[in-house]
């Protein structure tokens, strides 16, 4: 285990960071959201920032390998014409379309 690992008996210090306002409260947001704190996040960057000795940014959305696998799956299915239902406009159309299947 690193000694920068939590559960070490490591000192505790205190960063001061300036942060836009909005970003701040949107983050602490989220992290409660999350059932965490925001420092718990900031300290979980910060470990893997120093495990990884990487800083990654990046404006362009991330898709994760899985959700990549998925929509290829559903583009094949597209081109092939395949696992599609026409429109349904009511109740009864979804209900008479699912016993169908």
């Amino acid at each position: 285990m690193d000694n920068y690992d939590e559960g070490m008996g490591s000192m505790k210090t205190l960063i001061n960071i300036k942060a836009d306002k909005m970003v701040k409260e949107g983050a602490q947001k989220l992290a409660e959201e999350l059932g965490l704190s925001l420092s718990a996040v900031i300290n979980a960057y910060l470990k893997h920032f120093v495990r990884s000795r990487e800083v990654y940014f990046s404006a362009v959305p991330h898709m994760t390998p899985e959700l990549e696998m998925l929509l290829g799956e559903v583009n094949s299915d597209l081109e092939e014409k395949k696992n599609l239902s026409r429109p349904l406009r009511s109740v009864d159309e979804v209900h008479a379309h699912l016993d169908a299947l």
